[in-house]
């Protein structure tokens, strides 16, 4: 059995209908009529045959002039101008006499018109025309002419003349409107050619039913092939965001190396983000450049904790520090704000743990809020993973090997922690990773060890606590070799679907 009958036979009912009628460059419309399809149909028909490569698909875009529902009218009746001057030309009439025989709204676009062309003069009271008047009633303008053309009109097909009274007319309402034609033909390739002439005649089977089984029809009957070869669209399944795959990723780290996830709300007081992990009042960071403050309502209540936090920021309270000095504001605490950072959600552990649940590990990866401009490597909410460790018998060695696990796991083997200076840890230290390919140091994070001015009044007591607070978006980013940080939330369809999971 040769080629072109394989190929016949795995024909839906469809497209053997349109197959027959097909010529060279035949348009949507005649091939709808010649088949006797309805639209959807053929149109699916001739998408399959696309498809298999048995018909050529041609889109012609182009550009078409169209009378509106004024310029229908206008063509009917005639220009209002030339209405207006026909009312006048016998007998000088009042604007209000004109108003009552043509429409009012006609009526001021028209004065306007003919003032310009010097076709009328108002004398008494009364509307005449001037000898201008007479000549331009008399002759067709450019206008009439335009809207007497067989329409739709091709731009590219438009004269000079022709476009001189369409800019004229585009200028004037719903007169005349610029359409975007879409124009499909078809043609049959050399595979099609020869298939067309094969005999398509005949009934085939297209499924197996309950009845054609029992009647034994199917016995003598022509069975459809079904041609899994057949290029056919891809189509892209829902999937999980792969921002959220690489959180997934990130979550099961944590919870391996024995750390309690932690949640919480995106808004709270001054209290909790800034003051109870000792930023003080004054610094920069609370100012609206940085913060994205809360209108309504402005201000939140303030946990029982504040009388300790207040003692620490004005003279350091029992931590032997001296504290920032100067008076701490209540009122500034209770301001509500988008949490800026969220290791609020460590200081607000804790402020709820006991002694005797010692040691305590938790995670948290929060989406926080920064009032910065938008660029490609700034974002103003973002992503940022933190966590802490509370245990009498840690050191800077202990943050040192969680920093490195986590990051190793994370695919860099690179890493190096470096002093820094943050407001609520000492020693503070950077997170630096070594880029696999660029081989260039990449900061990702930020951390430390807890300052006893932020332990003491949450905890109770004086105890080292490790904490983080790491940059997501920084640290997948090069899994996906994304250099700019916006391309991350995008949301691009097309993106989202070529996007490779993530998987380390």
């Amino acid at each position: 059995m040769s080629q072109t009958n394989n190929i016949a036979e795995t024909l839906h009912p469809l497209e053997r209908k349109v197959l027959p009628v097909l010529g060279s460059n035949m348009l949507f419309e005649d091939i709808v009529k010649a088949s006797k399809l309805k639209d959807v149909e053929a149109m699916r028909a001739l998408q399959w045959l696309s498809n298999r490569k048995i018909v050529n698909m041609k889109e012609d875009i182009s550009e078409v002039v169209n009378l509106d529902e004024n310029g229908l009218k206008y063509l009917k009746e005639g220009l209002p101008e030339k209405r207006f001057l026909k009312l006048i030309k016998k007998t000088p009439l009042t604007i209000n006499q004109i108003r009552e025989k043509q429409d009012p709204g006609e009526v001021n676009i028209c004065i306007g018109t003919l003032k310009s062309k010097a076709a009328i003069d108002i004398k008494g009271g009364k509307v005449h025309i001037t000898p201008a008047g007479e000549k331009f009633l008399a002759k067709e303008s450019l206008e009439e002419i335009f809207l007497k053309s067989d329409f739709p009109i091709n731009i590219k097909s438009i004269k000079d003349e022709q476009k001189f009274a369409l800019d004229n007319l585009k200028k004037r309402k719903q007169i005349v409107k610029v359409e975007i034609i879409k124009t499909k033909t078809f043609t049959l390739t050399e595979s099609g050619k020869k298939l067309s002439k094969a005999d398509l005649s005949g009934e085939f089977i297209d499924k197996l039913t309950p009845a054609i089984i029992k009647s034994g029809k199917w016995k003598n009957a022509k069975l459809r092939k079904y041609d899994v070869k057949s290029n056919v669209p891809s189509v892209s399944g829902g999937k999980q965001h792969f921002v959220n795959q690489a959180i997934d990723y990130i979550k099961t780290i944590w919870l391996e190396m024995g750390f309690k996830e932690m949640t919480g709300p995106s808004i709270q007081t001054s209290l909790w983000d800034l003051d109870a992990l000792f930023v003080p009042q004054d610094h920069p960071a609370r100012q609206m450049q940085d913060t994205f403050f809360i209108k309504d309502p402005s201000k939140g209540k303030l946990s029982p904790i504040y009388k300790k936090v207040k003692a620490a920021h004005e003279n350091g309270a029992d931590t032997g520090s001296k504290g920032w000095g100067g008076k701490w504001s209540e009122e500034i605490a209770k301001e509500n704000l988008m949490i800026t950072h969220d290791t609020y959600l460590s200081a607000k552990v804790l402020s709820n743990i006991k002694k005797e649940d010692l040691p305590v590990k938790t995670f948290q990866i929060m989406k926080v809020f920064r009032n910065e401009a938008l660029d490609w490597k700034h974002l103003f909410e973002f992503y940022q993973i933190g966590g802490i460790v509370v245990d009498p018998d840690l050191n800077v060695q202990h943050l040192v090997g969680y920093l490195k696990t986590f990051f190793k796991k994370m695919g860099f083997l690179d890493v190096r922690i470096r002093p820094a200076h943050f407001p609520y840890v000492e020693p503070g230290a950077e997170v630096d990773v070594l880029h696999p390919v660029k081989k260039q140091w990449i900061e990702l994070g930020g951390s430390g060890i807890f300052r006893p001015e932020v332990v003491k009044p949450l905890l109770g007591f004086d105890c080292p606590v490790l904490a983080w607070g790491l940059g997501l978006g920084r640290i997948i980013s090069e899994y996906w070799d994304i250099t700019d940080i916006r391309d991350l939330y995008k949301n691009d369809l097309k993106q989202l679907r070529e996007m490779k999971f993530y998987m380390k």
